[in-house]
């Protein structure tokens, strides 16, 4: 993702948080190659409701590491009334001006503040916020995107936003036009929504990407693909959540290539090669394409423990994980700490493994499928890889070393694995002291 015209505030923000402490930080950033330094992007989302989760699941900006990211997109801010960007969880994410008082250092706030902060560890990485997701629906994006006048007023109202926490760009993850509530309208009018905001963006030298839908009815339903293009600084395209608790039989999650049990033309689609494959086809620039990996799985509950493999018949969900909490889906770091309880497998056709705890079965990636996935990156010529999302690695490195997903597409995308800062001391003195 291309970053020109921002040296201005680029020099504001270096004047903010300029201190020897800091200066050190930049220093270890080049001597220890703590930052990562690549002709591909690494993408990275993160969940902010993590900060919620229980016990070892329990993930804050400090437990961020940004020298393993090239980009770090926050997840989400919304959309409000008069069409403007909002934050969705203003007592974790803004100042401390809700009451907090006293238990500021239990619940640190200002999760805007300190998250773009990052940038004075791994001062080469970009923070952005990312706006909608699954949750936030289509339809008041529809609204906003149906005349000229909704859309500068967004455009508008995210600059500032943007401008007053400090952040690099914005990334727009409307889950999806002309669809879940959006019109026909939808499709024409996407693009010019990202039109508007690129050229509100160009004199501020903001970024601006997107999340988009991978699969081929998705494309085909939601994006003018040239056009979505043409605006766009990176495309995050979601090449996950092939498969879930909604079929009717077991399937991966994201897998790499189709199955050979897998005769339809719509099951065929349903994997990472023929969706990339399908944006190229269509006009996106390679180069700004970021494939999309999950740290998650699909799970499921099966109706009958003999019958284990892909495309077995299921009863529903798989059982929720002690942190995610949500039947149907387990974070790796929920996955390999229960690893002595799962027998894994893998899957030849498809590149990706799978794993059976008797009645329960999970499609995932682990590190090899994230190597090859990566390794693919490199062979399309594509601009880079994106993860949903940093907080279901195994960050804390219960199971071995420290992000080792993220880790895995570092090695193959930059050639090394990254050393890891431990950036809770500096951002202890960046968040009281700066």
């Amino acid at each position: 993702m291309p970053r020109t015209a921002q040296a201005g505030r680029q020099d504001e923000v270096r004047t903010q948080v300029d201190t020897p402490i800091l200066s050190y930080f930049r220093l270890a950033c080049v001597v220890l190659r703590y930052c990562v330094f690549s002709d591909y992007r690494v993408v990275c989302y993160f969940g902010s409701w993590a900060v919620y989760r229980p016990d070892n699941g329990k993930f804050d900006v400090e437990d961020i590491d940004p020298s393993l990211c090239t980009h770090l997109i926050y997840g989400f801010a919304g959309l409000g009334e008069s069409n403007s960007i909002k934050a969705l969880d203003s007592w974790n994410e803004l100042p401390d001006d809700y009451g907090k008082g006293e238990y500021r250092v239990i619940f640190l706030s200002d999760a805007f503040g300190r998250f773009v902060k990052l940038k004075a560890i791994s001062p080469q990485t970009k923070v952005m916020l990312a706006i909608g997701g699954w949750n936030e629906g289509s339809s008041k994006y529809s609204d906003m995107a149906s005349t000229a006048s909704s859309r500068q007023q967004f455009a508008d109202s995210v600059v500032a936003f943007l401008t007053k926490y400090g952040f690099d760009g914005l990334d727009v993850d409307w889950e999806y036009p002309a669809q879940r509530g959006g019109v026909d309208a939808d499709k024409a009018n996407y693009p010019l929504v990202l039109e508007a905001l690129h050229n509100a963006f160009k004199a501020k030298g903001l970024l601006l990407s997107a999340a988009v839908g991978a699969s081929i009815l998705t494309v085909d339903t939601s994006y003018d693909v040239p056009s979505v293009a043409e605006h766009l600084d990176m495309i995050n395209v979601m090449t996950y959540d092939f498969h879930g608790s909604w079929d009717t039989i077991t399937g991966e999650n994201a897998p790499m290539y189709a199955d050979s049990s897998e005769t339809t033309e719509l099951a065929r689609g349903l994997n990472v090669d023929t969706c990339i494959q399908n944006w190229l086809n269509k006009g996106a620039p390679a180069s700004k394409i970021n494939l999309g990996m999950g740290t998650y799985g699909r799970s499921f509950t099966l109706q009958s423990a003999d019958n284990s493999g892909l495309g077995a018949p299921i009863n529903g969900a798989g059982q929720a994980g002690p942190y995610t909490r949500e039947a149907g889906t387990l974070g790796y770091n929920e996955i390999c700490e229960q690893k002595g309880q799962w027998t894994e497998h893998w899957n030849d056709d498809q590149q990706v493994p799978y794993a059976v705890n008797g009645n329960q079965w999970v499609g995932y990636d682990n590190v090899k499928s994230i190597g090859i996935k990566s390794e693919y990156v490199k062979a399309k010529n594509l601009g880079g890889a994106m993860i949903w999302s940093v907080e279901t690695d195994d960050f804390r490195g219960i199971c071995g070393d420290k992000y080792p997903l993220l880790n895995a597409i570092n090695s193959v995308l930059n050639g090394q694995s990254v050393r890891h800062a431990d950036n809770r001391s500096a951002l202890f003195y960046i968040l009281y002291f700066v």
